[in-house]
């Protein structure tokens, strides 16, 4: 488990990067942190902690190629994926201090031929996913096959411009690669060079970012690592996908200690003004004065306060997460080299904690059901969705309509934590000593949830003989529809439909609730007492009968 700087990075290095040890007691506490909440079936992961020029913690884990059972360092070069946007924000920033564009400018000036949509687009609206401009990679055209086609920037527009708006720009945020995809196309225009050349000529050479590069298939890179899936249970090669897709929005290849010396530059002044850096840094506020949690290239949040910067980065075979805060200089990359489900943020927000001197560090104290059900509701959000909680076999779930449900875990008064995650919903109470609100804090942008006038009654386990639930047992088949099977565990039902199973709760007479599921069975009887069939809530009824 334990790694050293090869040689060579050693010398390389040794003036930019000077080791210091976290006290042993938190250097315990971020193994723990990296072996608790990392899969450890990965094929590899790579982790990199600095505090200015100081490194605080350095991991690789696993392999960077499997066929050939090479261990991982931490100077493999990795696809960065969506990472790559704040590289390609910056560069449009950059062009921006030397006047040759504005943020205000609309995007036509540059690509005429984008169809005019009766609404100006802005070079802002792009960086901050605000343009309504639909996403290429959700679009039916975007097929397996043109995955493995090389397509030129204006054929990759082509792919999507003709897609009408999803919304006016301005009045919402729905983040979407064809931005960034537009934005690589302006600055080919402006600079007269390829987005690849100009990215390396002015960001990796000038900055020392020797492991850095538009990753192109058809060059030799040293160092680069395979990328691999998870499909049945093993891990395969990851599908093949060209490079020239993902483009400004997701086509740069890099490795952790480059990306540190990426955020050292930018602190330092070396690539953008202070002032243009602190706006990039901030979230963006939509026409109606909502945040949306997102700046020019960066998603923006914090760590127990304080203002953090990050971005996550999922592409074929890779997964990539950097962050970093500004005021206090600390930067985490954790690179991995397989695209299989994890969540990066909750690893990195943790372990920047441990940094900080803050871990999160959470007791649950024990409520009565009677306190419990005080806290149900229907709460809508600042961006308009609706989330339910309820009081359901004595635990608070919180979940949207036909969603998943995840408990609500007391930890101090009128405040709860949203199950494993690290976000916080603290209730207020209004002058009748009743919930009338939470504000959701964790690693991003606060929300608040505002209590509708709307009943929602408690759920409550009933008991049921074994024999009572053997006969709700068989096949059940919706109409042109998938086939649901109902199964008995360990005197528990539970409902399956391929490999998903969630267990079934009797709350009433041949009525069902899943346990982490907004969904109800009803059961059909007939005057034999025989069941039938069932019906399934679930944003909308569905009836199948048992076969």
């Amino acid at each position: 488990m334990k790694t050293s700087f090869m040689g060579w990075l050693c010398l390389g290095f040794s003036v930019f990067f000077s080791h210091i040890s976290l006290a042993q007691d938190e250097t315990y506490l971020l193994d723990s942190l990296v072996k608790n909440e990392l899969p450890n079936n990965a094929p590899g992961t790579a982790i990199y902690v600095t505090k200015g020029n100081q490194i605080l913690y350095q991991k690789a884990i696993g392999k960077s190629n499997i066929e050939q059972d090479v261990d991982l360092s931490l100077d493999h070069v990795f696809r960065l994926g969506s990472v790559s946007k704040q590289f390609t924000a910056c560069a449009i920033l950059k062009l921006i201090e030397e006047g040759k564009l504005s943020l205000q400018d609309d995007i036509r000036i540059y690509i005429p031929d984008f169809p005019k949509k009766n609404k100006i687009i802005t070079i802002e609206a792009l960086l901050t996913h605000t343009a309504g401009v639909r996403n290429y990679t959700g679009l039916v055209s975007f097929t397996e096959e043109l995955k493995r086609k090389d397509l030129s920037p204006m054929a990759l527009i082509n792919l999507f411009k003709d897609e009408p708006l999803e919304y006016e720009p301005g009045t919402d945020y729905k983040y979407t690669n064809s931005g960034y995809i537009l934005l690589g196309y302006i600055i080919e225009k402006v600079t007269g060079q390829t987005y690849a050349t100009y990215i390396e000529e002015t960001i990796f050479k000038p900055l020392g970012m020797k492991h850095s590069y538009f990753d192109n298939p058809d060059h030799v890179i040293k160092g680069r690592v395979s990328g691999y899936s998870q499909r049945n249970g093993s891990y395969q090669n990851a599908n093949f996908l060209s490079m020239t897709l993902p483009y400004a929005a997701g086509s740069l290849a890099s490795t952790p200690i480059d990306i540190q010396i990426w955020y050292h530059a930018l602190y330092d002044g070396k690539f953008l003004k202070p002032e243009t850096l602190k706006n990039a840094l901030t979230s963006y506020k939509l026409i109606n004065g909502r945040s949306t949690g997102y700046g020019y290239g960066w998603e923006i949040g914090n760590i127990k306060g304080i203002l953090s910067v990050k971005h996550v980065g999922l592409i074929n075979g890779f997964y990539t997460y950097v962050a970093y805060l500004p005021e206090e200089q600390i930067a985490i990359s954790i690179f991995r080299n397989s695209d299989s489900p994890a969540d990066l943020d909750i690893l990195a927000s943790k372990m920047l904690a441990v940094t900080l001197g803050k871990p999160y560090i959470t007791h649950e104290i024990i409520l009565t059901d009677a306190q419990l059900e005080t806290y149900q509701g229907v709460y809508t959000l600042n961006n308009g969705e609706q989330y339910r909680i309820r009081l359901e076999d004595g635990r608070l779930m919180y979940y949207n309509l036909g969603g998943t449900k995840t408990q609500l875990i007391p930890n101090a008064k009128d405040q709860f934590t949203l199950g494993s995650s690290l976000l916080t919903l603290s209730f207020n109470r209004n002058q009748h000593n009743k919930i009338d609100n939470f504000i959701m804090c964790g690693t991003g942008i606060a929300s608040n949830g505002y209590r509708k006038d709307a009943k929602i009654t408690v759920q409550n386990k009933i008991p049921i003989s074994l024999k009572s639930l053997q006969r709700y047992v068989g096949r059940y088949q919706f109409n042109l529809g998938p086939i649901f099977e109902v199964l008995l565990e360990n005197n528990k039902l539970y409902g399956q439909v391929g490999h998903d199973k969630k267990e079934l709760v009797p709350f009433s007479q041949h009525k069902f609730f899943a346990r982490d599921l907004d969904a109800t069975l009803i059961f059909q009887i007939d005057s034999k007492g025989r069941v039938t069939g069932l019906t399934k809530i679930q944003n909308s009824d569905m009836t199948a009968l048992k076969l």
